[in-house]
């Protein structure tokens, strides 16, 4: 045994993990809010309640997403499966929009035809409950997903704060319908929960579009590419025709490299390795290809775009 162990490593769970303990957190949650709501008869903890059941089903459309994005590239995905992602990000987006018109008949009828609450304070403890342990959970993911790049881990993080505030709302409203004795309080209460749900999900479907269109990576990360790339400006390296784009939590990052001429093969290998060390270092995650140019040759500067403009001789 060494005289120094070295130091361990802190150790952070999987993204397929993380999508389980959410799975778990949504199970609890619904039996919670679904309580309080036979409980009570309250048509604004119904509301909670169906979220709560959205986020169950995108939970485990996350946990599917993240187990399929984990399988290693094949011959079909030669870039990864890392897109995957998205679809469950849109899934969630387009279930968040259905529990919202499903809450918002439901209100409605209830605002029409408005009922008596029973039992309140017990059906309001279940959904305090329920917020607190979303609120945990919520936070974890948030870091996870931000950390491992994940946007499906991300999307359910926002959701579930979403869910968070919701709740709190909700037991606000029932709980000054409860006092006044004004029952169109309680319908009201998830009429507004029904509008903030449409405004999450049409945000989070339009970050999911973004991700599918190939967005470029975010100013932050091309700052870190430009700072290394800098330091090799300086030893009269040029670049051209630098893309970025992410896939999940792959980075993706390509570029034109213009060496003098009488370089050797290996020398521009070297280069170009060295190159793409820097990157994945300041950038882990990333998958970077170098195109080696000749930079006194005409040509090389006629590729820069995705369709490559014909060069006269």
């Amino acid at each position: 045994m060494s005289a120094k162990a070295p130091e361990e490593k802190k150790q952070h769970w999987s993204p397929r993990t993380y999508a389980l303990l959410s799975v778990a957190a949504a199970v609890v949650t619904v039996g919670l809010k679904l309580g309080a709501y036979f409980v009570t008869g309250s048509v604004g903890l119904f509301s909670d309640a169906a979220e709560s059941l959205v986020n169950f089903v995108a939970a485990a459309a996350a946990l599917w997403a993240l187990t399929v994005a984990a399988r290693p590239p094949d011959e079909e995905h030669a870039y990864g499966h890392g897109k995957v992602e998205y679809f469950a990000s849109g899934l969630e987006s387009a279930l968040i929009i259905l529990a919202a018109g499903w809450i918002g008949l439901s209100a409605w009828e209830r605002l029409v035809n408005p009922e008596p609450l029973s039992y309140v304070p017990v059906g309001l403890t279940l959904s305090a409950v329920a917020a607190g342990i979303n609120g945990a959970v919520a936070l974890v993911l948030l870091r996870a997903g931000r950390r491992l790049r994940s946007i499906t881990l991300e999307a359910d993080a926002r959701h579930l704060m979403t869910d968070v505030w919701t709740t709190a709302g909700v037991i606000a409203g029932v709980a000054a319908a409860r006092l006044t004795g004004w029952l169109a309080l309680d319908p009201l209460i998830a009429l507004a929960v029904a509008a903030n749900i449409v405004w999450t999900g049409v945000r989070l479907l339009r970050e999911t579009a973004s991700g599918l269109l190939d967005r470029a990576l975010p100013p932050e990360d091309q700052e870190t590419i430009s700072k290394v790339l800098s330091r090799y400006e300086k030893r009269g390296v040029r670049f051209h025709a630098l893309r970025t784009r992410a896939s999940g939590q792959r980075r993706f990052v390509s570029m034109h490299v213009l060496v003098p001429g009488r370089w050797t093969v290996k020398e521009g290998h070297d280069l170009a390795e060295r190159i793409e060390k820097d990157l994945r270092a300041a950038l882990p995650g990333s998958t970077v290809f170098i195109h080696i140019e000749p930079s006194e040759d005409p040509a090389s500067f006629a590729d820069q775009g995705l369709d490559r403009r014909p060069h006269p001789g």
